[in-house]
């Protein structure tokens, strides 16, 4: 039982400001571990904190572990996923190390634990310090504050690793994050996530041939997995083996049999059940990185490196294209050029293309001679489609392609890509690239269209033109939007995956209580971009860890809490043809109604999606014509329905859209017994 108490008593747990301030008041040196609520202290170091204690027998050593979450002197410290020690004597800032480096760890604390000894008997000075990685981090973060991004230290390898359905489902998740992290793995960035049958089959497309490709994507499917990103405390190792070795093999019987400590070996149950997954090399890292993690960013080179250009490039995007000949070929070997030229591939897709969509992507080539030549190549088969990113992206990828006729390649640019990778059966080179920043722009928008998500101001939101001004600023494309009443029933189907939940009638009650904005955004990658923008559900969670995001600046509560978004491409499908209908059919009138040039245009696109409208209207119309002087008295108390419109201009935006503020007045002769059948006739702009 000693033991046991000792275990216990080695960290004091601070967990608020009072705490915090009664430790550093204790006499002697603390070392705290500061660490973030979702993944808990350091656990590799205990062991070793314990050694040294024991060792030393020191009663002016102490040891701590302080949540970031819940400390304000900490503030700056949060979401840094990075194991951080700080170094506390007198209550000042001594020393700080960052990772769990163990000979470093017990060569500073007993430095500085005879620097306080030296002040406490001899009355030498203390040197306070201050934590230069937040000022990098400060210096770093000022022309860049979007807190959904991950940041990847640029000299650290790093992994994507999966903790699949199952694991999760079984609540295992909290411990296997225990044992990455005791294995000495740090977590760069965490994300709870449920793939879609379609994100699935896309992230596993390098399996499409395998038996169990569909009973994969299934399962993929079936629940939340979480995500992470990994890397080695010391940041100088390659990860990927690492992890590789400590998961184990893929075929769980294989690993319980060759590595029986491994995660897989003890959490798997099958060949596709295997609890967890690990990127197969660098190249496949930085895909899956981008995949689930488009908002990612590397850390720069050190300004005083070999490796800093006496300007920063502007990082771009860029298409990439790899015919179909080379892509049969030499895929793979292209791919690991790509990736040693240092791009990242955010987003990469195999087509094939039709004639039409080649002449389409090609049509200020048709004329020229080889433009057959180059039909013919580009739908011979799979064309592999990649959108790179790097600084100066455009440039620098028409530089290792090199000139696009093979003869001045080979000749004058022999180490080119396009050089080394012709085909002798055509005089077509195998890669494309975008000609300029805004080229590349609309060829990405061609490979890989925008998506749509459905967005919901919610009733009582106090903000709703800042929350639109925001939507806009941050790139989304509002292609429907509407305000509407939702009856009880139609908040009961819109919310009926809660339908089990205890809350479930409070939500309903507010989601009825008064109109919502509904909305359809449109932007690549735009479910997880908006998402991103509302921040978590919970508005105290979002005040912590995306303080400008929308819900962190404008919700009330939980259930109050400003906007609404969905969670994956299929359901953000099902929803807004729920709330606005089968829209597929008119694509040509989406766009964004800031760009629409009058009202009456407007007026007159919404009025093409109300039939209802015009059927009420025809009716009235009928009645008097019709009836004439021997309208009933049922006839004449039958509701007359006139809509009045009003508009006031406003100036031009910086960005030259006209906006108008529009109301709608809708006059009823009588009574109306179900104001809900005469709501629901319209749609309100």
């Amino acid at each position: 039982m000693a033991g046991k108490k000792k275990e216990i008593s080695l960290q004091v747990n601070i967990n608020d400001d009072e705490q915090w301030g009664e430790v550093l008041a204790t006499k002697g040196l603390t070392v705290v571990d500061v660490y973030q609520r979702w993944c808990g202290p350091c656990r590799a170091v205990v062991s070793l904190f314990r050694k040294i204690k024991n060792e030393l027998g020191d009663d002016l050593l102490h040891f701590a572990t302080a949540e970031a979450d819940g400390i304000d002197a900490l503030e700056k410290y949060r979401g840094k996923c990075e194991p951080t020690f700080l170094f506390y004597a007198g209550d000042e800032l001594v020393a700080v190390l960052r990772g769990p480096n163990a000979p470093l760890l017990q060569t500073t604390i007993q430095e500085e634990l005879n620097k306080e000894k030296n002040v406490l008997e001899h009355g030498a000075a203390r040197r306070p310090v201050k934590d230069e990685g937040l000022v990098e981090d400060e210096e770093l973060n000022e022309d860049h504050t979007d807190d959904e991004d991950v940041f990847v230290p640029a000299d650290k390898s790093f992994t994507v690793a999966i903790i699949k359905p199952d694991v999760v489902a079984h609540g295992r998740t909290h411990e296997i994050i225990m044992k990455i992290q005791d294995a000495g793995f740090v977590l760069l960035a965490h994300e709870e996530k449920t793939l879609t049958e379609a994100e699935a089959q896309d992230f596993y497309q390098h399996k499409s041939s395998e038996s169990y490709f569909q009973e994969l994507v299934r399962f993929m499917s079936s629940g939340p997995s979480h995500v992470l990103v990994i890397c080695k405390a010391d940041g100088c190792d390659d990860v990927i083996p690492a992890w590789r070795e400590f998961i184990g093999p893929p075929d769980v019987e294989d690993a319980k049999r060759k590595q029986p400590d491994s995660l897989r070996a003890q959490y798997g149950t099958a060949s596709v059940f295997n609890a967890l997954h690990g990127s197969r090399d660098r190249e496949v890292a930085s895909r899956e990185l981008a995949f689930f993690f488009p908002n990612f960013r590397m850390a720069m080179a050190d300004p005083g490196s070999e490796q800093a250009g006496p300007e920063q490039e502007h990082v771009e995007r860029t298409l990439a294209l790899i015919r179909p000949d080379a892509a049969r070929e030499n895929r793979e070997e292209i791919l690991a050029r790509i990736h040693a030229a240092g791009f990242t591939v955010a987003m990469q897709k195999e087509v094939m293309l039709s004639d039409e969509q080649v002449r389409q992507f090609y049509s200020s080539h048709q004329d020229e001679e080889y433009f057959p030549n180059l039909l013919e190549n580009m739908t011979s088969g799979p064309v592999l489609a990649l959108a790179l990113v790097k600084e100066g992206g455009v440039e620098h990828w028409r530089n290792i392609l090199g000139p696009k006729d093979l003869v001045r390649a080979k000749t004058e640019e022999p180490e080119c890509l396009r050089a080394q990778f012709s085909s002798e059966s055509s005089n077509i080179n195998q890669l494309h690239g975008s000609g300029s920043s805004e080229e590349a722009e609309r060829e990405i928008g061609f490979f890989f269209p925008p998506e749509q998500t459905l967005a919901v101001i919610k009733p009582d939101t106090q903000h709703k033109e800042v929350i639109l001004d925001e939507i806009r600023a941050r790139g989304f494309t509002v292609s429907r939007l509407k305000d509407t009443v939702l009856s009880r029933e139609m908040a009961e189907e819109f919310y009926k995956e809660h339908r089990d939940e205890p809350f479930f009638g409070q939500l309903v009650d507010y989601m009825c209580r008064g109109p919502c904005t509904m909305l359809v955004l449109t932007k690549e990658n735009a479910v997880d971009e908006w998402r991103a923008a509302m921040g978590p559900t919970d508005p105290g969670e979002a005040r912590e860890t995306a303080p400008e995001s929308l819900r962190a600046r404008f919700a009330k509560d939980i259930l109050q809490n400003a906007v609404h978004g969905s969670s994956n491409a299929a359901h953000a499908r099902d929803k807004i043809h729920f709330i606005f209908g089968d829209i597929s059919s008119e694509n040509e009138l989406i766009c964004d109604l800031e760009a629409e040039e009058s009202f009456e245009e407007l007026k007159n696109l919404q009025t093409s999606r109300s039939p209802s409208f015009h059927e009420l209207r025809n009716q009235t119309e009928v009645n008097a014509t019709e009836g004439g002087d021997e309208m009933t008295e049922s006839q004449q108390t039958s509701p007359e329905i006139t809509a009045v419109s009003d508009q006031t201009g406003t100036p031009e935006t910086p960005g030259g859209s006209q906006h108008h503020d529009t109301v709608f007045m809708i006059l009823i002769s009588a009574d109306v017994t179900k104001p809900s059948d005469l709501r629901d006739s319209f749609v309100f702009l």
